[in-house]
């Protein structure tokens, strides 16, 4: 490549010599811009968007001034459409981009033009080949449902292939047409339009095509309401490798200057005129510093920003609109502008001099605080009163590693947590006389780059003799009644509860919907009620402090008794486990 690359310097710096001589045939420079349209796998295999490319060209015409070489340098950038997660009823199906959503392409390409002229108006027709560099997007769509007792199942469904570096180099080939038409003798402007194709499938040894590998569909389309039970109702169980070449037609416009024959008469010099331009001293300005976001662009409040000088020192929290206070009238010299929050740290802004001696009255500067987690704003809510409880302690818990973070709400009752990407969360109220729900919170399908908040209302209820709540998130296997992983989180809660409240006795209930056998209901919903006493008692509860109660189906909430058509919603509500207070 690099062989390549020094041949073509050369041909340029021989052509620009040629341009020296006193010829009949031309020589021109241009620059160039506009839109590039894929075509073909290379638009379909990975959605290619429209993009846009970038470039110059010379050409050095030889006698008689209609047969030419020329050379082409161009850079092309194409956007890919970004898939959108999608839910289903026992998961969800996420693509994961590891590096920038586009293809970049750098093409260096050398070959014959002919033009044809009349006028002011010019015809170029160009025939080039020569090597392109691509740097290709990398990404992984998976598959994530929860089948049985296997919990949730991640598996790929699709994945580019191309190595760790995703650069590759490829032969490329490029015709097109360019219309000019002559301001002068010297300048014109032109529009062009061409076809550009990559060759071959190797280069150097490696593979020089886009690549990836997928599971085809098969079977049942998934839509919101799909159940997948095994990914082979709905995809290949092998994967079909792809992949494709690169293809473009490509529309710019421009303006190109040609180094025509001119003949030097008599040479005089210039006449040298004296400006007397007036020293122009920076003078003092207001400075507003605002913080944003750096994946979403968000105004981000709740920064600490230090803006150190030799005339000024000041550490502020940004505001809800990401601004620290204006700075007015400072004087003109090096500022250093730092932010800070949750640990990490914004690049460092250094205002100068030179800042100040513009026009305007304020220099406005932007400085950008990337934290690749999202943040989980909370509030601690009174369960019956819905007014926000301030001091209330908070156990955040990550489903994966176990590990706690605890917080107590602010005087407004808000608490804030930092989440992973594509992580699960639970997090309950920890405070003695009352009790919570366990919440559970997931960023699984997230996008960091349009979302930075996730939002949560936590209810507080008070506990009192003869109350009771239902708890939320807990399940069984179907037939069974052992306590799943997923049960055991909720359970834990309440096993915090009762240590914290010595006194408080509980009757643990559970209940079935109406379908199946009445006797056979009742003995389920009492095994189950037994399996989670059995719980609470292994982690240190005393027996004489709980009483394990299985209704069956004898206190349905709704309608739905025997022989009455209900949906699956609604049979839902009355599969549940109850905690009654009956001493406190």
């Amino acid at each position: 490549m690099k062989r390549l690359l020094l041949s073509m310097m050369f041909m340029t710096l021989a052509l620009l010599g040629m341009a020296q001589v006193k010829e009949a045939g031309d020589f021109q420079v241009g620059v160039f811009g506009g839109g590039s349209f894929p075509l073909g796998t290379y638009k379909s295999l990975p959605e290619t968007k429209t993009g846009y490319l970038g470039g110059l060209f010379m050409d050095k015409y030889f006698t008689g001034n209609k047969f030419g070489l020329g050379l082409d340098a161009r850079w092309i950038s194409h956007g890919i459409s970004k898939a959108d997660s999608i839910f289903f009823a026992n998961g969800f199906m996420e693509t994961n981009y590891k590096n920038k959503a586009k293809f970049q392409h750098l093409a260096f390409t050398f070959g014959p033009t002919y033009k044809y002229e009349k006028g002011n108006f010019q015809l170029e027709a160009f025939v080039r080949g020569g090597m392109m560099l691509q740097r290709f997007p990398e990404y992984e769509t998976n598959l994530h449902y929860r089948g049985g007792a296997v919990g949730m199942t991640t598996l790929p469904i699709k994945r580019t292939l191309n190595d760790s570096t995703n650069k590759a180099n490829t032969w490329v080939g490029l015709a097109g047409l360019r219309f000019n038409y002559k301001l002068s003798s010297n300048w014109a402007v032109f529009a062009q339009a061409d076809y550009m194709q990559s060759f071959g499938s190797k280069f150097g040894g490696k593979a020089s095509q886009f690549m990836l590998e997928e599971r085809m569909p098969a079977g049942t389309p998934i839509d919101e309401n799909t159940a997948i039970k095994s990914f082979t109702d709905h995809f290949e169980e092998g994967f079909t490798p792809r992949q494709t070449p690169y293809k473009s037609v490509n529309v710019s416009a421009g303006i190109k200057y040609i180094f025509g024959k001119k003949i030097v008469e008599k040479y005089e010099a210039p006449k040298v005129v004296e400006t007397v331009v007036p020293n122009k001293q920076p003078q003092s300005k207001s400075i507003q510093i605002v913080v944003k976001d750096k994946q979403t662009g968000i105004a981000l409040s709740g920064v600490t920003v230090s803006v150190e000088s030799d005339q000024y020192s000041n550490n502020e929290i940004s505001n809800a609109n990401g601004e620290i206070s204006k700075i007015n009238e400072a004087q003109a010299g090096t500022y250093r502008i730092l932010g800070e929050k949750n640990g990490i740290k914004t690049e460092i802004l250094t205002l100068s001099a030179a800042d100040f001696a513009g026009n305007e009255a304020v220099i406005y500067r932007e400085i950008y605080h990337d934290d690749p987690r999202f943040t989980l704003i909370g509030e601690t809510v009174d369960c019956d009163k819905n007014q926000n409880l301030p001091n209330i302690a908070t156990v955040l818990t990550n489903a994966a590693n176990k590990s706690n973070l605890s917080q107590t709400s602010d005087s407004e009752g808000k608490f804030i947590y930092q989440l992973d990407q594509r992580s699960d969360y639970s997090i309950v109220a920890n405070q003695a006389g009352r009790y919570s729900q366990t919440e559970l919170v997931s960023t699984q399908g997230l996008d960091r780059s349009k979302t930075l908040y996730v939002t949560l209302k936590l209810g507080v209820c008070n506990l009192v003799a003869g109350g009771n709540w239902v708890l939320k998130n807990i399940h069984y296997d179907f037939d069974k009644s052992n306590i799943r992983q997923d049960a055991a989180v909720i359970l834990d809660n309440v096993v915090s509860v009762m240590k914290q409240n010595p006194t408080l006795r509980i009757e643990l209930s559970s209940h079935t919907d109406s379908r199946g056998n009445d006797a056979y209901n009742q003995r389920l919903s009492q095994q189950r009620a037994n399996a989670a006493v059995a719980y609470l008692m292994s982690k240190g509860i005393e027996r004489s402090r709980l009483v394990a109660k299985g209704y069956g189906e004898s206190r349905l909430l709704n309608h739905c008794g025997n022989g009455v058509d209900c949906s699956e919603e609604q049979h839902q509500e009355n599969r549940r486990t109850e905690i009654k207070v009956l001493n406190y």
